[in-house]
């Protein structure tokens, strides 16, 4: 059953979903087995993540763990799925990746990472599916299925040899060790480190840059970015996408225009 707490935040099976000032704030609440996702936390991910997908008025979307020790350490190896053989997994994979995020390409909404504590399997794997990664200096990453006998098949394999250096790369999926967030940071998949005690304040400052741009140009970028990885610069120049399209001929366009020309701040539309 899903209630709707006053300040207009929705809690369902221990993630919840929190909107204001046009921020979403997405908090996995499972605290007793480090915030890992079971089959129920999966689908309310999914349901979060089309939630969002389907309100204009979210321009950006904060995704982290409650406490202070986990972000997420991937699936809840405590359940009945967790008996299920790697074969039987790989035939079930949720085409939008762990977290219902880690793979999903229809959400243009950027998407920050508030890391707190360890993010590992596919907590790592919902990590490579944000656009802005922020942690903790005590934040620690790693892909360590391995170490289990498993594999990271929701994207954390392929993605993670995409975004640093393949040499980094190898050396995090051969080993399965968890890597610091300075390291982390070092490889280029951490934007900032900072002290645990001031990442909400650092989250905060990647927010009100975001929230300063027309938030017509930044669904274009992300679109533009998710829907044509596969493309050469010059083919994707071309695609006619639906968020470019809307951007090019938007009412935020013509606000900028006109906010510049005032030498004032814009007062985006969000149209």
């Amino acid at each position: 059953m899903t209630s709707v707490a006053e300040a207009g935040e929705t809690r369902v099976d221990q993630v919840t979903l929190a909107i204001e000032n046009h921020v979403a704030t997405v908090v996995i609440d499972r605290q007793h087995v480090l915030n890992a996702v079971d089959g129920t936390a999966q689908a309310r991910l999914n349901a979060i993540w089309a939630q969002l997908e389907a309100d204009p008025a979210v321009r950006a979307v904060v995704i982290t763990g409650a406490g202070t020790r986990a972000f997420c350490v991937g699936a809840d190896m405590s359940t009945a799925a967790a008996d299920k053989t790697g074969l039987q997994y790989w035939a079930g994979l949720d085409p939008n990746g762990f977290g219902g995020l880690s793979l999903r390409t229809s959400l243009d909404i950027p998407v920050i990472a508030k890391v707190n504590g360890y993010a590992l399997g596919g907590g790592m794997e919902i990590v490579l599916g944000a656009d802005i990664v922020v942690a903790a200096d005590t934040a620690r990453f790693g892909l360590t299925e391995p170490r289990v006998g498993r594999l990271a098949l929701d994207g954390g394999i392929h993605q993670l040899v995409r975004r640093i250096p393949y040499t980094q790369a190898m050396g995090m999926l051969l080993t399965g060790r968890k890597v610091p967030a300075a390291e982390m940071q070092s490889m280029g998949l951490v934007n900032e480190v900072v002290p645990a005690g001031e990442l909400d304040a650092a989250v905060q400052r990647w927010l009100d840059q975001i929230l300063a741009c027309a938030p017509t140009s930044v669904r274009a970028v992300k679109q533009m970015v998710t829907r044509t990885g596969h493309l050469t610069a010059t083919e994707a120049r071309g695609q006619r996408l639906p968020a470019l399209m809307a951007a090019l001929d938007s009412a935020d366009s013509a606000e900028g225009v006109r906010a510049f020309q005032d030498k004032r701040a814009p007062v985006w539309p969000g149209h």
